[in-house]
């Protein structure tokens, strides 16, 4: 164990070398940030030398947590990474504790600061930016994270789970082309997330290689939700050239654009089809069934579980980025052009 030849390094010894008190060495490990650089890196610096360990981490991980981080939970596409993390969880005897972030600034302090107040196997992070000082004080406490679906490009040590997000994309537009259409529409997700770049991408690239100009007025920018979804439905058969089939890239804006088309009189897929992704258990159930790209959100659930608990164990994990396959579900929203969509 470092200079110690195996024998355990207290904090008092910590603090005599580093020439500061115990609270101080404390706060470094809580990663508290009431601590001056230079202090703190010193001390960091010997507890890595010395190879300290807290003496609880052990005896808490025989309890098992496992800590789940959202943005937010309004969308049914949470509920399935839940459902996934919370198998595995089960199976290993792990509770899920799940939290949400983003509506209020103050809410990642403060969740960080109750994170300090117990101890967690681990940290999954869902469709959220996992910041370096967030990840560094992460680190200080020994807690290993997971992204899923992450908002830019995270560190490299840091293990991440997604679906193939650019072959979805691409083999939605590739169905809508195949049954005829060339005027296709696109209801965008977020451009700070990378899954949703990701989507656009496979969007173009399918009409590039079908020799089909990439129109950017056909391509509106949404949110995942239900909302954007109706607003960019509504904003694409209120162009002068309206497309006659429009790829959302989520479920919930799919059905959104569904709104958009019935309230115009219209209908699905007579006048326009309508392509989603994700496959949430709505789509089947939607009037008419909903076409979309099937992303397997269980199983990346699962994935994250599985990685942060072997991530606690101190075990190897296999690739530190992870993309499971999506499949292409064609159901009833789709069908060969017939007609125009555009204003009466």
């Amino acid at each position: 164990m470092g200079a110690d030849d195996g024998r355990r390094v207290t904090i008092t010894a910590i603090a005599r070398e580093a020439g500061v008190s115990v609270p101080t060495v404390s706060r470094v490990l809580n990663g508290r940030s009431d601590v001056a650089p230079d202090t703190r890196e010193r001390v960091e610096e010997l507890l890595r030398h010395h190879g300290y360990r807290r003496r609880t981490s052990r005896s808490v991980r025989r309890a098992g947590l496992v800590d789940l981080v959202f943005n937010d939970l309004d969308s049914p596409w949470a509920v399935e990474i839940i459902r996934g993390v919370e198998d595995v969880g089960h199976g290993a005897g792990v509770g899920t504790v799940v939290s949400a972030i983003h509506r209020q600034p103050t809410a990642a302090r403060q969740w960080l600061q109750n994170l300090r107040t117990r101890a967690t196997d681990g940290v999954i992070f869902v469709t959220s930016h996992l910041s370096p000082p967030l990840h560094a004080q992460l680190r200080r406490l020994n807690v290993p994270v997971v992204v899923v679906d992450p908002a830019g490009v995270p560190a490299m040590d840091v293990p991440t789970i997604g679906a193939t997000n650019w072959a979805g994309g691409l083999a939605a537009t590739e169905h809508l082309l195949a049954i005829g259409h060339r005027r296709i529409g696109f209801v965008a997700g977020p451009t700070s997330l990378l899954c949703s770049r990701a989507r656009l991408d496979g969007y173009r690239a399918g009409l590039e290689s079908a020799g089909v100009p990439v129109d950017d007025v056909l391509i509106y920018p949404g949110d995942f939700y239900h909302a954007s979804g109706f607003a960019g439905g509504t904003a694409l058969l209120d162009l002068a050239d309206p497309p006659t089939g429009i790829f959302a890239a989520s479920d919930q804006m799919a059905f959104g654009v569904y709104e958009a088309i019935r309230r115009r009189g219209l209908r699905v897929p007579d006048d326009v089809s309508v392509v989603g992704f994700d496959d949430l258990p709505e789509a089947r159930w939607a009037s008419p069934p909903l076409t979309t790209v099937r992303q397997p959100l269980v199983e990346m659930g699962r994935l994250a579980a599985r990685t942060v608990l072997r991530l606690a164990q101190g075990e190897g994990i296999d690739s530190p980025r992870v993309e499971l396959a999506t499949e292409m579900v064609v159901r009833d929203s789709t069908a060969p052009p017939t007609g125009s969509a555009g204003p009466s």
